[in-house]
This record gives C-alpha cells, structure tokens and sequence, in this order.
C-alpha cells in the first residue's frame, strides 16, 4: 500500500517514505513506527501498543521512544511544537492528525473514517517479472553477514541464518531451499538474482549481525530474487548477552511476518497473470485476493478461482482449505440462502484438505471454523490448538481461538489472544475482525465503554461487514452512548435492511445466558 498526505508517500511495500517524489532514508523502527501511526488515523496508538508493535514487547525507555517519535517527525516534516501530524497525548501516547489517501494494487482509495464500504479495486497488471515461475513460492536463507570486528564470534552469524530456516520450514506452504544449498552463497557481493535463479528461489532473506558494545543488532531484509524488489525490512535489536535470547525471538516474528508479506507478493503477482495461462498457485492466490475482500461478489469470484486450481491439482490442500473458508462466509455471513448446504460444505471441504495434508495448519484451521458453524466450540477447540503446535505465528489461529474463547465466556483470555493475533499481523486483511473481537472480550467483562473504542475501531476499518456494524450498535447502546448506538444501527439497516438478532446469534452463539439476555435487551432498545 502507498499512504499519501500532504507531500509524503509511506510506500509499505517498497519500505520507502519519499517527499515530493524523492526517497527520504529512514531507520526500520522509524519506517514501522509511521507506517503504525499512518495507518491508524486519528487513534490513539499508546505506549505500551508501540512498545508490542516496534519493539515486540521489549521494554524500552522514555528517551527511546521520544527520539523515535522526533526522527519520525522530522521525516515528514513536522516537530514537536507544532504536532501538526503528529500529536502527544500527554503520558498516554500518540495520535496521527490526518486521515491520507490509500492506494492499493494501483488504484487509489480513501481511508474513511465513518462506516462506509470503500470502492473494490479490480486486479491490475503486476510488475513481476515474467522470468519467475507457477508453482508454490520457495524462500532461500543466504548466510548472514557479521559485520563486527571480533572474528572468533562470527559463526553466529551463521547461526542466526539456521535458526530461520529451522523456523520458516514450520510453514508447510513455503518451500524452504536447504541450509547446504544456499549458505554456499555467502559474501556482500553476491548476486542475488543470479542466486535465486540458482537456488530456484522466488524469494531471499538476507541480513547482517553485528556487537556493538554492549548490545547486539540484526538486520534482515526479505527481498524478491528476479527484480531484487525489497519487500521487508527490519533491525532488532539487545543487549549482547542475550543474542541467542534475541536469535530465537527475532526467528518467531520474521517467521509471523513472512506468514503474511509472502502471500500478499504472491496474490499482486498472480493478478498480473492473463487467467487463461494461471496454473493452480496463481489461480489460488488470485482466488485468495478476492476472499479477503469480503464482499459477496467477491467471494463467488473467489470460489470460481479455487476450483479452478483444484481442477489443475486435485491435491492442492490449501486450494481445498479456501473453498471450505469461502463455504463458510456464505453460511457465515448470509451471502447465499442455503445455510445448511454451506455448512455442509464448508466441512467437506475442510476435510478433503486436511486428508490432503494433515499438517497444514490452514485446512486444521477451516476443520474448527466447521465445528463452530455447527455451534460446537469445545470440538473447534482442539483444531486451534492444533494449528497454533504447527505454527505459533499463525495470527489467524490465534484471533480464531480468542473468538471461540469470548463466545464460551472466557473475557480475558480472549484479551490475550486477540492481542497476540494483532502482534503478529498489524496488517491483517481481517483487522476489523481482530478489533471487534476485543470488543467482544470487554462487553462479557461489563466493560462497556473499552468495548466502544475496539468496536468502532472495526467498523471504521476496511472490509468491515454487517455483523461489525452490529458490534458497534450493541456496545454503544450498553455504554449509554445512544446517539452513536443509533448511527451504527442505522449503517445496519442500510447494508442488510430486516436484520434480526437471530442472525447474530446463529454467528455468535454466546454460552453464558446473562451475556444473552444483556446482548438482547440491546438489540430490543435499538429497535430490532
């Protein structure tokens, strides 16, 4: 996505920020730090969120993030006494003022902030490189650089590479070249896209170690092997006790990041494909791309799309795990009138994926959404648990168990698992969901007016369907806040006009009766 305001261009995927079309360099924690604050407009970020986001829960100092709020100032040209952009809320945290145009696979949109469904941009031609081949995405590691004088330390270096391949090979999705293969390409002159083509690796992972002191620091940047497109970038960063504390905390959020950053390169390349040449990769991520926009156009595009894969791989597990995913929607979300043949077959196919391959956490994953369409949590349950042992960076587990845990009644583990699910996937096409989720873990709490913040946060965010809306109306209503009850209500009606609360419960059916009857008492007020 590219974020614009005023002069300013916060291009998340080339990892640029330009001022009047000129790149302005600016440090990873910097990037990430603007990249938080742009894409949460006019919400308070607090301290401790930016301490779980930019320094991934560890603790740093006051003069830490104040010369990363300055440095982020003075890369978009603000300061601390005009916070024209950037704003202090004293000793709560920050706020960014303005609310910029989006522009995502080519096409521009806005960044609403009132409940409106924005535009859906049609796929566009790719800049990809036509010499990169069909097939599943492969990911080679190339040896780390030490750039610290001490020689006798240097194998570390090494050793932080293995850790990732150790830890990217838990992504069953993703073909991991081998540790013999690519660590034969080692040096700060290597070619990288001579060594993709040798690796037969679509993707490459690089970085550097360095001591420096008393602290240690890695950098590492996943970048695409056939155009040396940089996709990702990020420095981490401790004391240098700790570095091997450090190797396998940093392993874990690359591992979380790349769960994500590589489908997303994958679906932008797919879209730049003629479909009469798509082979069954490209036609799933094509298919996965128009899933996640959640709309019911768009899901049928996308069931069309992952049975054509499945009709070029009759084993292609995960194109049968996202037919189950889009059944679901349709029985979820009321986008087809046969509930209970959906139903049917969200469960059908969530099995053929797993019979396919049993590891792959995305079709453990649709066997629970399966047991939760039939109302069946504890029988779910197992399936997350299951997905999170295969992979313990799949955010999307982890929001699917917070969700079954709020639903059973259990407030604040849900809170906890929510908030790992945010952790590990800031840019979650399902953020509204993950932020209404946590509405949901305070309304069970009685904490009505924390509800309101996380609600309307996931209604104001992309993709955001009725049932968000829904979430909105009911907890502004039992905060008191009934005129903002009565906008959300009103958005209700407009997006799906004789909307009745059995709807809601058959989506959420809450365990504990109090949590009900307080539910519909709501739903009574607002006039449904």
């Amino acid at each position: 996505m590219i974020f614009r305001f005023e002069d300013i261009e916060l291009d998340t995927d080339r990892y640029e920020l330009r001022r009047g079309g000129a790149v302005c360099p600016v440090e990873p924690q910097v990037f990430a730090l603007l990249e938080l604050l742009v894409t949460n407009p006019d919400r308070l970020i607090t301290k401790d969120e930016l301490n779980e986001r930019i320094w991934k829960g560890r603790i740093v100092s006051e003069a830490v993030v104040n010369s990363r709020i300055r440095s982020a100032r003075q890369a978009i040209g603000d300061d601390g006494k005009a916070q024209r952009l950037i704003k202090t809320v004293h000793r709560r945290g920050f706020r960014f003022l303005v609310t910029p145009e989006v522009e995502n696979a080519g096409t521009p949109q806005v960044v609403v902030s009132e409940a409106v469904e924005p535009p859906l941009p049609e796929p566009v031609a790719s800049t990809t490189p036509p010499a990169e081949a069909g097939g599943a995405p492969s990911i080679a590691v190339l040896p780390f650089q030490w750039l610290s004088a001490d020689g006798l330390q240097a194998t570390l270096a090494d050793a932080v590479a293995h850790e990732l391949i150790v830890e990217l090979s838990r992504l069953h999705w993703l073909v991991v070249i081998a540790r013999g293969s690519s660590f034969q390409f080692r040096g700060p002159d290597i070619d990288l896209t001579a060594a993709g083509q040798r690796l037969g690796a679509r993707y490459l992972l690089t970085g550097t170690v360095a001591v420096e002191g008393k602290r240690s620091a890695v950098a590492v940047e996943l970048i695409r092997a056939a155009d040396q497109h940089l996709l990702w970038a990020d420095r981490f960063e401790g004391p240098v006790e700790d570095l091997l504390g450090l190797r396998s905390t940093m392993a874990r959020d690359i591992v979380g990041t790349i769960d994500y950053r590589i489908p997303i390169a994958e679906a932008t390349r797919a879209a730049g494909i003629p479909t009469e040449n798509l082979d069954a990769w490209g036609a799933y991520h094509r298919g996965l791309w128009h899933m996640y926009r959640f709309s019911a156009a768009d899901n049928v595009h996308a069931m069309q799309l992952f049975e054509r894969a499945i009709q070029a791989d009759a084993h292609f597990a995960r194109a049968h795990a996202a037919l189950s995913f889009t059944h679901f929607q349709n029985a979820f979300l009321g986008y087809a009138q046969d509930v209970s043949n959906h139903r049917r077959l969200a469960r059908d196919f969530a099995e053929k994926g797993l019979a396919l391959d049993p590891l792959d956490p995305f079709s453990n994953l649709c066997m629970g959404r399966a047991d939760w369409l039939e109302g069946d949590m504890e029988r779910a349950y197992p399936w997350y648990d299951r997905c999170i042992e295969l992979n313990p960076n799949y955010a999307f587990a982890h929001y699917n168990r917070a969700l079954a845990d709020v639903i059973v009644g259990r407030g604040e583990r849900c809170d906890a698992g929510i908030g790992k699910a945010m952790s590990l996937s800031p840019i979650d096409p399902l953020r509204y969901a993950h932020l209404a989720t946590r509405a949901f873990s305070y309304l069970v709490q009685g904490n009505y007016v924390a509800a309101c913040e996380w609600a309307e946060q996931g209604a104001r965010a992309p993709n955001a369907h009725v049932h968000i809306f829904v979430i909105a109306a009911l907890v502004n209503e039992l905060a008191g806040n009934r005129a903002a009850a009565d906008s959300w209500a009103a958005e209700v009606r407009r997006r799906a006009d004789g909307y009745q609360p059995e709807r809601f419960f058959k989506s959420f059916p809450f365990r504990n009766q109090g949590t009900r009857e307080t539910i519909m008492g709501a739903f009574l007020r607002l006039g449904f």
